[in-house]
């Protein structure tokens, strides 16, 4: 079986697919197995202390309840893939997967391998595929358009005026870091919204596990969970409070030198960051016929349309936390029990088929 992508979610899938006596091979893209986490921004610091960020079967160094900064978890990645007794091929981006007549898939890479495989694990997430929206003008915008994926450090906005667009934890963490160093606002849809980091002296993930709320399936957190809110120490509230931030209703449009806002009023500007998300990364399974403008056909991380592909690291996959790396784990117990069911179901008719088809690559990945 082939996993695709070796971030947090592949790594999980590779633990978990040994746990059901399964011989995986992983793919990954980049030059090491920690999908995208040293492309983060440098000062990105997680909201779940240490003792919750983590994957099956190891624990972060340290004080558990600190929260591990960009590198710490690169650090951490990097140690749990040395853990984990599977091929991890990187440097090995897949470009399409294709069913095959006699069952399960054929998996493209950009190094020309064809690799046979009995199941398939789509675990590279969406933190491959920012979502950058675009808005009447922006062609003619003379100024810095970048997404939140490609900012790296406050330093470079020196003495400017800064737009950062979004909501959520990111676009509050990267806005206040900046606003030391220039004039920044926010523009969102609506107010900001604000979680407490602590309650009752205990940080806000330990009630999420003890109340099983971290466990709830996405039909009841849909209901509960309305709009996007920041986990704060009072810190990003005060900034708004004090001007430090400033918040508008995001604007309409660009103008060639900044940008026209919901009131009507033009203002210059120099640079605009978006913190507005990302897309499931799955353009290598369009000839497969399983995506839906994008998403993917699924229910739980299961495939609806293909049996013996699986999904892991997907928003809200099963969980509020099924895209974390304290949440993921869990996801990945499930999807591979799944899969190693049908595996061990599948007939064993076409032995020699799939051992021909595997020997062009010189491995047969059907186990």
């Amino acid at each position: 079986m082939i996993i695709i992508g070796g971030g947090q979610s592949g790594l999980a899938a590779a633990r978990a697919a040994l746990t059901a006596r399964l011989r995986p091979v992983v793919l990954q893209a980049g030059t090491e197995p920690l999908g995208s986490w040293p492309d983060y921004y440098d000062s990105l610091t997680l909201f779940s202390p240490a003792r919750y960020s983590v994957l099956p079967g190891m624990p972060f160094d340290g004080d558990p309840d600190r929260y591990p900064r960009r590198d710490e978890v690169t650090t951490y990645l990097r140690r749990y893939a040395q853990t984990v007794d599977v091929e991890i091929r990187t440097r090995t981006r897949v470009t399409a997967v294709h069913s095959r007549r006699d069952g399960g898939y054929l998996v493209h890479t950009d190094t020309g391998d064809e690799i046979a495989a009995a199941g398939v694990v789509a675990a590279s997430g969406s933190f491959g595929n920012p979502y950058l929206p675009t808005l009447p003008g922006q062609d003619d915008y003379a100024g810095d358009v970048r997404h939140v994926a490609q900012y790296r450090r406050p330093e470079v906005y020196a003495g400017k005026r800064v737009i950062v667009v979004g909501a959520g934890n990111s676009a509050v963490q990267v806005a206040y870091e900046i606003a030391a160093h220039a004039r920044v606002t926010l523009a969102t849809r609506e107010p900001v919204r604000f979680l407490p980091q602590r309650l009752g002296g205990r940080d806000l993930h330990h009630w999420l596990r003890v109340t099983g709320a971290d466990r709830l399936p996405r039909r009841v957190l849909t209901r509960l969970v309305r709009h996007a809110a920041v986990l704060d120490t009072g810190v990003y509230r005060d900034a708004l409070a004090s001007g430090l931030l400033s918040r508008r209703d995001v604007f309409t449009a660009f103008t060639p030198d900044g940008v026209i806002w919901a009131d009507g009023t033009p203002e210059p500007v120099d640079a605009v960051i978006f913190a507005t998300g990302y897309r499931p990364d799955l353009a290598y399974l369009k000839p497969l016929g399983t995506l839906d403008q994008d998403a993917p056909r699924q229910v739980g991380g299961i495939s609806t349309t293909h049996p013996g592909l699986v999904y892991l690291g997907l928003e809200f996959q099963r969980s509020f936390a099924s895209n974390t790396l304290r949440g993921v784990g869990r996801d990945a117990t499930h999807v591979m029990t799944a899969l190693a069911a049908h595996v061990s179901g599948r007939p064993r008719h076409g032995r020699q088929r799939r051992a021909d088809a595997a020997s062009r690559t010189g491995h047969d990945a059907q186990r």
